[in-house]
C-alpha cells in the first residue's frame, strides 16, 4: 500500500485491512523530540479527521488526528517507555495506532507522497 496522508501528517501503513496512521517525518521534525503519547484504548472507534490523542514534545503538545474512520485495533505499547520511537523510526518501530478501516473509500481521500510533498511549504 502507497504510503499517503490528509492534511494532518498520517498514512496508512501496513496491510489494507489494517492501516497504521505513522507519523510523517515532516511534523514529527516541527515537533522536535517525541517524550509522550496519550493514545486511547484498542477497541475506540475512530472518525476521518476527528482527535484521538495527544502527543508531547520538547517543543509543545499537539492532537493527533485519524486518517480514517474505524475501529483502533492496534496500539504501539512500546511508545509507552520508548516515545522516541516515533523520531528514530517514523516508518517502523515508531508507529503509533492500528485501524480497521469501517469504509474503504475513505482511503481515496489520502494523498500519495508526493501529493503531500506538495503541500509542505519550502523554507
Amino acid at each position: 500500500m502507497c504510503r499517503a496522508g490528509r492534511r494532518p501528517p498520517f498514512w496508512p501503513g501496513g496491510r489494507a485491512a489494517a492501516p497504521r496512521p505513522n507519523w510523517r517525518v515532516f511534523a514529527q521534525e516541527q515537533l522536535g523530540d517525541v517524550v509522550y503519547l496519550e493514545l486511547p484504548a484498542e477497541g475506540t472507534e475512530l472518525t476521518a479527521g476527528a482527535p484521538f490523542g495527544e502527543i508531547e514534545s520538547a517543543k509543545t503538545v499537539a492532537e493527533l488526528f485519524a486518517p480514517v474512520s474505524g475501529e483502533l485495533i492496534g496500539v504501539n505499547g512500546e511508545l509507552e517507555d520508548r516515545p522516541e520511537l516515533v523520531n528514530e523510526s517514523p516508518f517502523d518501530e515508531g508507529w503509533i495506532v492500528r485501524v480497521r478501516v469501517s469504509d474503504a473509500a475513505e482511503l481515496d481521500n489520502l494523498l500519495d507522497a508526493d501529493a503531500y510533498r506538495a503541500l509542505i511549504p519550502e523554507d
